[in-house]
């Protein structure tokens, strides 16, 4: 992780007035990783994949938003590897291989709200509002390179990983 990254984040929280993280998750765009450092445990990282379309902000642009949010909700507890969600239901359905080609929201749902006032947060903008999350996908074999239409795609097994690991209120940074 890269220091200058966890200064910025630190130096954000301040100018937000918001309690510095002893637990935060990094999405870098750039590298398509995302890493969970845990209080002064090592770093976990994971491969991603952010949008297809870029980093963006505004609303319908399918764009990855920058920033600093937190994770607002937490949804699939206990649902099977690749259960398939519809607007943040648990469908019954399991993917498998030939169905629907298309990018699915599979297994868990962590729901990101943006913290930063004209960045990620407020009108046409709000990250919470477009429905940002990092969340499992049918496309694991694009996992590592731009394919999102916005959020934060992860494997399957990583998302079930990442969303034992974390709580709700936890720091996501995407830079």
């Amino acid at each position: 992780m890269k220091r200058a990254t966890i200064e910025r984040l630190s130096d954000l929280c301040k100018e937000l007035e918001l309690a510095a993280p002893k637990d935060f998750v990094i999405v870098d765009t750039n590298e398509q990783t995302l890493s969970y450092q845990k209080g002064r445990d090592a770093a976990v990282v994971f491969r991603v994949s952010t949008s297809q379309f870029g980093i963006g902000n505004r609303e319908g642009s399918y764009k990855t938003p920058l920033g600093l949010h937190r994770i607002a909700e937490k949804i699939g507890d206990g649902a099977p590897p690749k259960t398939i969600f519809s607007s943040r239901e648990n469908t019954g359905v399991v993917w498998t291989d030939g169905m629907d080609d298309e990018n699915q929201i599979l297994t868990r749902i962590l729901r990101l709200q943006g913290l930063e006032p004209g960045v990620n947060a407020g009108p046409q903008i709000d990250s919470y509002d477009r429905y940002i999350y990092i969340h499992g996908t049918n496309r694991e074999d694009l996992i590592g390179t731009p394919f999102s239409h916005g959020c934060v795609c992860m494997k399957n097994e990583d998302i079930i990983t990442l969303y034992n690991m974390v709580e709700a209120g936890t720091y996501v940074y995407i830079n």
